[in-house]
């Protein structure tokens, strides 16, 4: 089994708490536009003799692997649980769901009209980390992309006075179908004496198609993934309904037929103002709600036709399913994946999937 250690570090000053933090029934892992997290467990005397080892809302909290750090966040969560103390974190995008917009248009560098969402983005980030004490020493990659928010009518505005939280904005900027990727990473500098935190920006999506990898029954899947035809999640017909009140409410509706019997999903978005921001996210509901008997998640162990470390979130993998009930064959995207390196039988991990679309994939 591969080595790894846990190191907390105070967010603000640097200083390391702990490097070798003996937390245990450690689970981890990447997200596709969100955080990602990770869990653990504490024996409570540790706790008792160095309470800042996992002081919530400002230790960070790392996993490294044979010397390469895998994961990294922030500690939200430390309880008492029975006989041991229940830790968990997520990565660094978390933070800015504590953090809000008090000035306005993030500190004046809006609004936005005809911008690339990249942009607003690295703004936010800037914004957050700009004002006392809110430095969490993340950057963002200087990507940059096609995609256009905010229109000369409706340009992109963000309201002191709504106090909007800056985790939700990052979100509507991604949330389309046709809006960059981002995910959360984490590496050691060139002298390995601190933690590089990165924001991954990709465009036209992060990731690729990987051929040289893949998941199957009997290989490397370890147990049978359930394959649901749920017609009460399928839907033609998607309704995003924005911010406004009565005839006035903002709307856009993505439509098709298809020989169905027509039905229909409205996704309540109460915060979004800009009609362009509303298409996209029905866009991308729409998508996913006309698919049906499709492999969502899959429980793989380290194997040579795709070891562990050898994805990442937003590629595109091969997966065959074949049991009593199901034979399914296809390309999957990974959206997320947890690890739980100390597992009962050695080392797991579960993939998080979605149907893999002919994406032209962007860089690393």
């Amino acid at each position: 089994m591969a080595h790894y250690r846990v190191l907390t570090q105070h967010a603000l000053t640097g200083q390391w708490l702990s490097k070798a933090l003996p937390l245990t029934d450690i689970e981890y892992g990447d997200e596709l536009n969100g955080p990602g997290s990770l869990s653990g467990t504490l024996k409570p005397h540790l706790l008792s003799s160095n309470p800042t080892l996992t002081d919530p809302g400002t230790t960070l909290i790392f996993i490294e692997e044979e010397g390469l750090l895998r994961w990294g966040g922030l500690v939200w969560d430390a309880r008492p649980k029975g006989s041991e103390y229940a830790i968990e974190a997520a990565s660094w995008s978390s933070y800015l769901q504590h953090r809000h917009d008090l000035d306005g248009n993030y500190g004046g560098r809006g609004p936005y009209t005809n911008a690339d969402p990249c942009t607003v983005i690295r703004d936010i980030w800037a914004y957050a980390q700009s004002i006392a004490d809110g430095n969490l020493g993340v950057t963002v990659d200087p990507t940059t992309s096609t995609a256009k928010v905010g229109t000369t009518a409706e340009p992109l505005k963000s309201l002191w006075w709504e106090n909007p939280v800056l985790g939700d904005a990052v979100d509507d900027l991604v949330a389309g179908d046709a809006t960059p990727d981002y995910t959360c990473t984490v590496a050691w500098n060139a002298g390995k004496t601190a933690p590089v935190r990165r924001i991954r920006l990709g465009w036209p999506r992060l990731g690729a198609r990987r051929s040289d990898i893949s998941f199957a029954s009997g290989v490397n899947i370890l147990e049978d993934p359930e394959v649901p035809q749920a017609g009460d999640e399928y839907a033609q017909v998607v309704v995003a309904s924005g911010a406004g009140e009565g005839s006035a409410k903002r709307r856009s509706i993505s439509a098709v037929r298809n020989g169905r019997l027509r039905l229909e999903s409205v996704l309540d978005l109460p915060d979004i103002k800009g009609t362009d921001i509303l298409a996209q996210r029905a866009a991308a509901e729409a998508k996913w709600r006309q698919t049906l008997g499709t492999v969502a998640e899959i429980t793989v162990r380290n194997h040579p036709a795709a070891p562990f470390g050898s994805w990442q979130v937003g590629d595109d993998v091969r997966v065959r399913v074949n049991n009593p009930w199901t034979s399914f064959a296809g390309w999957c995207r990974i959206t997320g994946w947890t690890m739980r390196p100390t597992a009962d039988g050695g080392p797991q991990a579960t993939l998080q999937l979605k149907p893999a679309e002919s994406y032209t994939y962007g860089g690393v």
